[in-house]
């Protein structure tokens, strides 16, 4: 008989919801001793909360995050609330000894999410950060490729996050714009990017940044004729040196026209590349250097059975899998690190890791200068 462990939700919005949703289908695409059970859920308000935990399916809802922490049912505290309550939240859970699984970035600064991590592993218990993208099968066999030398050695990496859901002028501040809850772009939707490029090459060991404002003034929400400074970065460029001894460049924007989820990126080798874009994420293009160069030439990988965990989804290559299915992979897990199994990747450590490199970006831009982590 499997056993129940019960969830505990912080926030509905559009991560709560794919959450939610990945907790309800893990235990009917992956056979796993734990059976996770949505238990409690916490929004902003009683109202709020309750709505969203009738919709999603959990047994009870509060007002406040303090009350969900607390509650002896509660076996793992899951966090999607803004980001300045990722490490108020986490430390409360961590300090009675309970397993955390948040949303990125971990936390406004690096010095917060080192706090985070520390507590984390003087508690002894699992925790894991929203990096879904990196949960990808393709992202693991391009991982593979590299590390079993298919490569060669690595001379360059590029990579880019970058959307267009902010471009209007009109669209509200949010707290996404919050600086208290840290950098803008570069925190949201860029540190995908970078924690991609950590996955793949390893440690980021020096950067130079270039990051801008572009839009300055927003107006509030509800109330279009009154506007507020923007204060955090719209659009964020570094040239960044790896540990392992090669560069690259890193590159984020949430006013880029016409791109929805563009998250891609391209390792050069000396014996081949790695193209990948989130857009087409059941793809991987490789290119071999051939000794004949009149057949040389990318070829793509298409995700099947074969790249593991894809099979337990369908059991026909090119049929695709898709957003939420990465969620379901991630809190796959997420569940057998609970159950003894090998920690997750992205657990709170490396998350910090991957806001040291933000913070660093932040410092070079703001003293226009390389900056050693």
């Amino acid at each position: 008989m499997k056993k129940p462990i019960r969830i505990g939700l912080v926030g509905s919005g559009f991560m709560g919801r794919t959450h939610a949703l990945g907790f309800r289908s893990v235990g009917a695409v992956f056979d796993l001793p734990l059976e996770p059970v949505l238990e409690l859920l916490a929004d902003a308000t009683q109202e709020l909360a309750a709505g969203a935990a009738a919709r999603y399916g959990f047994a009870r809802a509060v007002g406040d995050w303090h009350a969900l922490v607390d509650d002896p049912a509660v076996d793992v505290v899951d966090i999607t609330a803004p980001n300045k309550l990722h490490a108020p939240i986490s430390l409360a859970a961590l300090a009675l000894g309970k397993p955390v699984y948040c949303e990125k970035p971990l936390a406004p600064t690096a010095d917060e999410a080192l706090a985070m991590a520390m507590a984390a592993e003087r508690a002894g218990v699992v925790t894991q950060v929203g990096f879904n993208y990196i949960c990808n099968p393709m992202l693991a066999l391009a991982r593979e490729m590299i590390e079993a030398g298919e490569l060669g050695q690595i001379w360059g990496f590029r990579g880019i996050h970058a959307e267009d859901f902010m471009i209007s002028r009109r669209s509200p501040w949010t707290w996404r714009l919050d600086p208290a809850g840290g950098a803008g772009a570069i925190a949201d939707i860029g540190s995908h990017i970078i924690g991609m490029a950590r996955f793949l090459l390893g440690p980021i060991d020096a950067l130079i940044a270039d990051m801008e404002t572009v839009i300055d003034r927003r107006p509030l929400a509800g109330r279009p004729e009154e506007m507020r400074a923007v204060e955090v970065d719209d659009q964020a460029r570094l040239l960044v040196r790896f540990a392992r001894g090669c560069r690259g460049t890193i590159e984020t924007s949430w006013l880029s026209s016409g791109r929805k989820m563009q998250l891609e990126f391209e390792v050069i080798g000396e014996k081949g590349a790695l193209v990948f874009s989130q857009e087409r994420f059941n793809e991987l293009h490789y290119y071999k250097v051939e000794a004949d160069g009149t057949r040389n030439g990318f070829r793509t990988i298409c995700a099947g059975p074969e790249h593991p965990p894809y099979g337990a989804f369908c059991i026909a290559g090119g049929h695709q899998i898709g957003f939420n299915d990465l969620k379901v992979i991630e809190i796959r897990n997420f569940l057998t690190a609970l159950a003894g199994g090998p920690k997750p990747f992205a657990d709170f450590r490396e998350a910090y890791e991957v806001q040291r490199v933000i913070d660093a970006a932040l410092l070079s831009s703001r003293e226009e200068r390389w900056v050693r982590l």
